[in-house]
């Protein structure tokens, strides 16, 4: 990630093994022995684990549950031993790690904050001064002077990264302590964690990925001890998701090209509520938006798309090498962009309505198809999307093997700030809740958004009205 030299964090080689006894008495016997006999089967829980981290890095750790995410974290802030390799950590550390670490729960909130920020090394007379900054980060009232233990999770959480956002810490360690704060609260940690990033170093494990795409500008992705992958946010959490669903439903069916390699497989469904899926032309579709476009119309359109900052966005053809991944039930064939008339684009301006048109082809038998789709930015954070899924919910259809079918969903574009962007599409069997994924397609579709009116928040939308009275 950046040279030893300049590296503010840096891990090499590290392992940790934790000694698993099956009885009590083995662990007297293995001390007895002083380890000329070995009781005890090594579970290591981290092999060979190497990075560097530099001055003004967020990088994200990601992966499932036991992949050593917190033992890595607990051996970087120096509370856990490796068991070979080393760290070196440059600065002052501050960690918020597991719920209420370091914080005793018969004290009240104000001792407590004495305490936590004087092992992170403040001064009585530096938390002084700090103090009311703190309380008021924490924003729990009256509670600061009442016991831990009576806190929710919530209020823990608060007053525990109240602490270590003013101890004027050089590397900040998190590990998925905001998952639990409410939303008010999690954009003010947001909000902090930019700035300290700009000038400082950040190690920030969680599960929510549109979280290390929108803050990380690295990411890690551990398996088994292992890094299985490390590099852009974008490209680790989609290797992540795809993970995620392979290990709830099994390997994928799809190599990384998107070549379909899947045996056709018989079933007996019963036929009581089978449907042909034969959804409307994007015509016929569209003509419902176009009744009602003049509602979406923005006031400004005629002058905006007379100047240079009409939305101008370029539309590059279906990817059919895109990475993917499924059980190969049914096949993505295509997907393009629509106008009014049915006809593909490869240009749009942003406000315009559209239909986003995608061809499905059935390898199996699939009852109650699910197509759906995401708009991502460079980042890989989600801007939009939507699923047919409601739509059939009462009269769910039946995919016959062999069979095509269009998915179309008919939208007004948003208007897109400058730059480049994918679409994501899917399609599963089943439920929202509970489904199969037969085919997910990364950056299906490339997006350029080449020019813009957007000047605040990720998309624009049209306004209907707007207005200043002097009163």
């Amino acid at each position: 990630m950046c040279s030893d030299a300049e590296a503010v964090i840096n891990v090499d080689g590290v392992s940790k093994y934790f000694e698993m006894y099956a009885k009590p008495a083995h662990r007297l016997w293995q001390m007895l022995w002083r380890g000329k006999r070995c009781f005890y089967e090594p579970y290591w829980a981290l092999r060979d684990i190497s990075f560097t981290v530099g001055q003004g890095e967020c990088v994200g750790i990601i992966g499932r549950n036991g992949a050593g995410k917190s033992t890595l974290l607990q051996i970087i802030t120096g509370t856990l031993a490796p068991s070979a390799g080393s760290v070196r950590v440059q600065g002052r550390v501050a960690a918020l790690l597991e719920l209420g670490s370091g914080f005793n729960p018969e004290f009240t909130g104000r001792e407590n904050v004495y305490l936590n920020a004087s092992i992170l090394g403040l001064t009585k007379e530096e938390i002084d001064q700090r103090y009311k900054d703190i309380v008021a980060f924490a924003d729990i009232g009256d509670f600061i002077d009442q016991p831990v233990k009576s806190y929710s999770s919530g209020m823990v959480v608060r007053l525990a990264f109240a602490v270590v956002a003013h101890v004027d810490a050089d590397v900040l360690i998190i590990d998925e302590a905001l998952a639990v704060g409410d939303a008010y609260f999690t954009q003010k940690c947001m909000r902090f964690l930019r700035r300290f990033i700009a000038e400082h170093t950040v190690l920030f494990v969680s599960h929510d990925t549109a979280a290390v795409n929108s803050l990380c500008n690295k990411a890690i992705l551990l398996e088994n001890g292992h890094i299985k992958q490390s590099g852009s946010p974008k490209e680790v959490t989609e290797t992540y998701l795809k993970d995620m669903y392979e290990d709830m439903q099994g390997a994928s069916a799809l190599p990384q090209n998107g070549v379909v390699s899947v045996q056709e497989e018989t079933a007996q469904k019963e036929d009581t509520q089978q449907k042909t899926y034969k959804p409307p032309s994007a015509p016929e579709r569209m003509s419902l938006l176009l009744y009602k476009a003049e509602d979406f119309r923005d006031m400004r359109a005629d002058f905006i798309n007379a100047s240079n900052l009409r939305n101008d966005i370029q539309i590059f053809t279906f990817n059919e090498e895109s990475a993917a991944f499924g059980k190969g039930g049914a096949t993505i064939k295509g997907a393009c962009l629509l106008d009014k008339d049915g006809a593909p684009l490869n240009w749009v301006v942003g406000g315009e309505p559209v239909t986003l048109n995608i061809d499905i082809h059935a390898n199996k038998d699939i009852v109650s198809p699910i197509v759906g789709f995401f708009f991502k930015n460079r980042l890989g954070q989600n801007i939009f999307g939507d699923n047919t899924f409601l739509t059939y919910r009462e009269h769910p259809l039946i995919l016959r093997s062999g069979q095509d079918a269009q998915a179309q969903f008919a939208f007004i574009m948003p208007i897109l700030e400058a730059g480049d962007y994918s679409v994501a599409i899917a399609v599963a069997e089943g439920t929202q809740d509970e489904h199969i994924q037969h085919d997910w397609r990364h950056d299906a579709l490339i997006l350029k958004s080449v020019s813009t009116s957007c000047t605040t928040g990720m998309v624009g939308i049209p306004m209907l009205s707007i207005s200043l009275n002097v009163v």
